[in-house]
């Protein structure tokens, strides 16, 4: 399996520290607001990763915090009225609950920054003790980034080409502009803990580092997150990591590529700015992770609504398939040896699984599994169709669970049922109207229901015909026509 590693520009074999387990670290969201969909991407793509891991049989620990102190939670406390507490709870839960949405999987470890305390100051006296911090009068304290020879090493960046005051804070105390803070001087109405250099509370680069120490040791076999986060917040983590514990923090770096809306930048001040919330409240979840999946996760994304709409239709192309071969299997006559067209789609099942993995084991290709999966969806919709009512039980259902398979490692939950076993009560009324249906079964009544609108239409009795159909869609549901007779389903 060959993995981009940031650090090294290039494609590396994934060789775990430990065989057969990974540990692997996904930076979480500083808590104040709603996320956008910009930072879904980056939580979606590292959950296909996860997933494809485990779907190749790796024992995956996977660990992403919840940044619950900050500047952006200060400032939104005061702006209404609250503690940063009560913000930071309130964001944490409305995370959770989207990624729940999203269908992203919980992490195996999540660890919020205001318990942790204890471990990033563990890690700032030895930083200190080692000389490569220092604290102030005013009570900060700073990591001195000229101390460690190898800063630069996962951006790429030469300090000495840097000119003093871009993206780095400037101020009197710090020994050179470049250095950044680990532990921060309290400040009237802001949250605090007591240090041995007075109360404060920690600097954003400090928790990840302590955090990954004390729950997945150093150096992990992957660390992630979105590209911005290469400088200054990644670098930082990975310098001090190297200067407390003489450790790499990480074998390899993994950055998701940006999202743009309808190509340009997302912000709030061209109006093209979305939280997930705001777009899973119009659209289902698999739909949006379906176009995000569309292209590689390091490449940059281009999100737009109308792309959205489109790729509903794709899904339920995918959904149908799946449905259209359990329903075949439950009615295919066929029982014993398999035919010529029977043995061709067994093949291109297995040929399918192995294109999929083939493309996901080329740095988690999403665009190229999904091709698969939708290679196999084109060759099961062409064997119906020319198969009719002579389908393979067997062959069918080994179709449908493959496709249920691959669409699972994408996170994308197909439904492992013909959709008869959610038929509207409301049919069996119907069919006692329209067909003279005196049973009291919804799948019955269907199929009751079908068979009088067939025998009008036959007849050229359309007035019924229509009568029945109206019936139908008033139910919410659709009449579907298939090589294999015709049949009802939900409207998606």
């Amino acid at each position: 399996m060959l993995v981009y590693n940031s650090q090294t520009h290039k494609k590396e074999e994934l060789v775990p520290i430990e065989e057969g387990k990974i540990r692997m670290y996904v930076c979480g969201p500083t808590v104040y607001d709603q996320i956008h969909i910009g930072n879904a991407r980056t939580f979606l793509a590292f959950d296909v990763i996860r997933r494809y891991l485990m779907y190749k049989g790796y024992q995956v620990t996977f660990a992403q915090n919840l940044t619950d102190v900050d500047d952006k939670i200060i400032n939104r406390a005061n702006e209404t009225g609250r503690s940063a507490a009560e913000v930071a709870e309130e964001c944490s839960n409305a995370f959770i609950e989207q990624m729940h949405r999203f269908g992203v999987l919980d992490p195996d470890i999540r660890p919020r920054a205001t318990h942790e305390i204890e471990a990033m100051q563990e890690m700032i006296s030895q930083l200190i003790e080692r000389g490569h911090a220092y604290p102030v009068p005013s009570g900060d304290v700073y990591f001195s980034v000229r101390s460690d020879h190898s800063y630069g090493i996962l951006s790429g960046r030469d300090l000495d080409q840097m000119r003093a005051g871009e993206r780095v804070e400037v101020n009197d105390e710090k020994r050179d502009p470049f250095d950044f803070a680990l532990w921060k001087a309290a400040k009237p109405g802001e949250p605090s803990w007591p240090s041995p250099w007075g109360d404060g509370r920690p600097g954003w680069h400090t928790e990840c580092c302590a955090m990954i120490h004390r729950y997945l040791g150093t150096p992990i076999d992957i660390h992630g997150g979105g590209a911005d986060l290469i400088f200054p917040h990644h670098e930082n983590e990975t310098a001090q990591a190297m200067c407390a514990w003489d450790a790499a923090l990480a074998n390899t770096w993994m950055h998701t590529g940006m999202l743009r809306v309808d190509g340009e930048k997302m912000s709030k001040s061209l109006g093209n700015f979305y939280t997930l919330k705001e777009v899973l409240d119009k659209y289902p979840a698999d739909a949006v992770r379906l176009l995000m999946l569309q292209t590689h996760y390091r490449a940059p994304l281009d999100f737009s609504f109308e792309r959205l709409e489109g790729v509903a239709g794709t899904l339920e192309r995918l959904e149908t398939c799946a449905r259209n071969l359990r329903w075949a299997a439950e009615r295919s006559p066929q029982d014993g040896e398999l035919n010529d067209a029977d043995r061709t789609l067994g093949a291109q099942i297995d040929a399918a699984r192995e294109e999929f993995c083939r493309q996901m084991d080329d740095d988690f290709n999403t665009a190229g599994g999904l091709a698969a999966i939708f290679s196999l969806v084109t060759a099961c919709n062409t064997y119906l169709a020319e198969a009719a009512d002579d389908t393979s039980t067997a062959v069918c259902l080994r179709a449908a669970d493959m496709l249920c398979e691959l669409a699972g490692v994408m996170g994308i939950t197909l439904s492992r049922s013909t959709g008869e076993d959610d038929l509207p009560a409301g049919l069996v009324d119907l069919a006692r109207e329209q067909a003279g249906y005196e049973g009291s079964s919804a799948v019955e009544a269907a199929e009751a229901l079908l068979a009088a609108r067939q025998a009008a239409r036959a007849q050229k009795n359309w007035g019924v015909a229509d009568a029945i159909r109206d019936g139908i869609t008033a139910l919410g549901l659709v009449v579907e026509d298939t090589a294999a007779g015709a049949r009802l389903h939900r409207k998606e």
